[in-house]
């Protein structure tokens, strides 16, 4: 057992973390004349504590054994009737070793919780102003992982234009050179159901056609489920005057795009799936043999934890990036932003109305951010308050690092 004293638990519990670890065993936290005083353990310390006798060691190879027909059992033979009896009362203890075991583990947790609860009620007193950031940013729907890396790298005196600032450097914009419209190709938008895939298939078709010309552009629909989908996408086609197809696998998707490779871009609409449909795996296996980049559909209006569930089961090496949907539905913007800087995804567009081009816009990060993070003065039934704040952030984990913060 060691003890660890410092000005503050947070600074102790981080001490214990460093020399023995994320599973040490918290044993103690009481206060003392400078401040705290935690006594921990190693979780393998504890372990080695609790863990059965071992069984006796083997004969040495040098040594013959009394009776050459019965061989030392060894972890390479299975045990037998005759030394199966010793090694069973070698272990009456095991099952109660473990029930103790699990308790103090569950202790550990418990007050490793209350030893964050307490590290967060004393950044709250000791720097107000970096937990109303806190609190800020996690009412604009950030998570608390972004939200907590964020302020623990925020230098003092800082506001929340050094947020803004920060949240900028790591949402990554297309430029003109990586722009869906000005590179062309094959690119599929994917998505969940009721995302506006087919809407804004016609948003980007419509500023395509306005740069190269109708003759130059095409559009396919791999959604034969939805009843009227093809018909929705060919009256979109007529009003832009480009062909539309439909494709129905790998191998008609292959033949038509051979059949359009003159033309500077195709756009593809596909079947709107829940991220947990088993066919996502198949369409993405249909784009992949036949060269088909990706731009992923967010709606900014979702919470942030199906938004992170999208991403993940959607995104791939071929998804070149994401365009946010529904700017116009949505309470906050958090969220949408904080699944871009994460998961690294590169903004092309957003939208915000179903009207086709008008309601698809380059992005505009100034704006964006203005709106995510600009304050309300109501009080909301979601919003978190300050006395939430400690239980909150005691339980949502460590966070993982931003890239090329500032």
């Amino acid at each position: 057992m060691k003890k660890y004293k410092a000005k503050s638990s947070r600074d102790a519990l981080r001490m214990v973390r460093l020399e023995l670890g994320a599973d040490a065993v918290i044993l103690s936290n009481s206060k003392v004349e400078d401040g705290v005083e935690i006594v921990a353990i190693a979780h393998n310390e504890l372990a080695l504590m609790t863990q059965p006798p071992e069984k006796p060691a083997s004969a040495p190879e040098n040594v013959k054994p009394a009776a050459q027909s019965q061989p030392p059992v060894t972890q390479d033979h299975e045990p037998n009737a005759q030394n199966l009896a010793p090694i069973t009362q070698q272990q009456p203890a095991q099952p109660e070793q473990q029930k103790v075991l699990s308790e103090i583990k569950l202790m550990r947790d418990m007050m490793q919780e209350q030893i964050a609860c307490l590290s967060w009620s004393d950044m709250q007193h000791r720097d107000p102003q970096r937990a109303r950031l806190l609190r800020n940013m996690l009412n604009a729907g950030f998570s608390p992982a972004l939200s907590r890396l964020l302020l623990d790298k925020m230098p003092a005196n800082a506001n929340i234009a050094w947020v803004q600032k920060v949240l900028e450097h790591n949402l990554r914009v297309a430029t003109q050179e990586e722009d869906v419209v000005t590179c062309g190709g094959a690119v599929a938008l994917i998505g969940p159901t009721g995302v506006g895939k087919t809407t804004t298939v016609a948003k980007l078709a419509a500023r395509a056609v306005v740069r190269f010309g109708a003759s130059r552009v095409a559009l396919l629909t791999t959604d034969s489920y939805r009843i009227g989908a093809y018909d929705q996408l060919r009256i979109y086609g007529k009003i832009l005057g480009v062909p539309v197809h439909a494709v129905r696998d790998t191998a008609d998707l292959r033949l038509t795009l051979s059949a359009l490779k003159h033309k500077h871009l195709v756009l593809i609409d596909t079947i709107g799936m829940g991220q947990r449909d088993s066919r996502v795996p198949e369409q993405a296996s249909m784009f992949d043999e036949n060269g088909v980049q990706r731009l992923l559909l967010l709606n900014a209006a979702s919470s942030g934890d199906t938004l992170d569930d999208v991403v993940r089961k959607y995104h791939s090496a071929d998804v070149i990036g994401c365009i946010p949907t529904k700017l116009d539905e949505a309470a906050t913007l958090g969220a949408v932003l904080d699944a871009a800087i994460r998961h690294k995804l590169t903004l092309h567009y957003v939208a915000n109305g179903q009207r086709v081009p008008e309601d698809l816009h380059e992005v505009n990060l100034e704006y964006l951010l203005h709106r995510a993070l600009r304050l309300s003065s109501r009080v909301e039934p979601f919003a978190l308050q300050e006395l939430e704040l400690p239980a909150l952030m005691a339980g949502s984990g460590m966070a993982r690092e931003i890239q090329h913060a500032s």
